[in-house]
């Protein structure tokens, strides 16, 4: 009996614990599914807001890169803001390598800044004649003249052509390589002393011509002529411009291709320089 009632006492209490748990249990039922609804809730509200600030912030910056990233860029003013004297000194000290061409150093003194001189290439698919103007880059149209009169560009090719954001054909270099010169180098002028270093670039306009360099003062030879529009820096002096018939010529030579098929490299036709003469 003692034992039996011993069980019984047990068991009660095992129930009474049990009611209690469930009990317990389903009271905290309701809480729990609150907490859960809540939580849940809290997830997809900051998933949604997550979501939609991460798109926000996206967009802005994508507007405003774009905005800041391509602006919309001017023509090169083919003047200057402030003329020069009516003459200016120049300097052609030695420098980018052996000549490639033996050639004497251009005059250095009263050197003109005013008028034009007329530098014509005759080449194997037409003659290009060229305008330079003085008032623009003095040195450098002093340095091409003084070139064409003791022959340097005699028998020489237009080694480079460009198509897309820069459109030019390249020449000047008697090794045919890109990388000859004169021996000598000068300063770079218009439009560089004027540009600044802030600038976001130029368009070098249709029939220009500017001094090809490799680097803040290293002119030599190498020139390009701008069969169209072009994307550049304001990083190459200006020469001057070809002649409406020099242009059509230049676009002529385009219309051939680049070698390859490619976007920069030689024509695809030999364009050599028979002579070049100034008038």
């Amino acid at each position: 009996m003692q034992g039996n009632e011993q069980r019984r006492r047990e068991a009660m209490k095992h129930l009474e614990r049990e009611l209690g748990r469930r009990d317990r249990a389903e009271k905290a039922k309701p809480l729990g599914v609150v907490v859960a609804t809540l939580a849940i809730l809290l997830v997809l509200v900051g998933g949604i807001w997550f979501l939609t600030t991460m798109d926000g912030d996206d967009t802005d910056v994508t507007a405003e890169e774009t905005e800041t990233s391509t602006p919309e860029l001017e023509p090169l003013a083919m003047a200057r803001a402030e003329a020069l004297p009516d003459t200016v000194t120049c300097e052609y000290p030695a420098g980018g390598g052996e000549a490639a061409k033996e050639v004497s150093t251009p005059k250095t003194d009263d050197v003109p800044a005013t008028g034009t001189v007329t530098v014509t290439l005759k080449t194997n698919h037409g003659d290009i004649p060229m305008q330079l103007d003085r008032s623009l880059s003095p040195c450098a149209v002093n340095a091409i003249e003084h070139l064409a009169k003791e022959g340097y560009y005699d028998d020489t090719v237009c080694h480079r052509m460009t198509s897309g954001g820069l459109n030019v054909l390249q020449c000047g270099d008697p090794s045919g390589s890109g990388a000859g010169g004169p021996g000598f180098t000068f300063a770079d002028e218009y439009p560089v002393d004027e540009a600044g270093a802030a600038s976001d670039g130029v368009i070098y306009p249709e029939g220009s011509i500017a001094m090809a360099n490799s680097g803040p003062d290293t002119n030599g030879s190498q020139f390009f002529l701008n069969y169209a529009d072009g994307q550049l820096q304001p990083s190459y002096s200006v020469l001057g411009a070809m002649t409406p018939e020099g242009l059509d010529v230049v676009k002529g030579i385009s219309e051939k291709g680049i070698e390859g098929g490619q976007l920069d490299g030689k024509p695809a036709e030999e364009v050599r320089i028979e002579s070049a003469t100034v008038s």
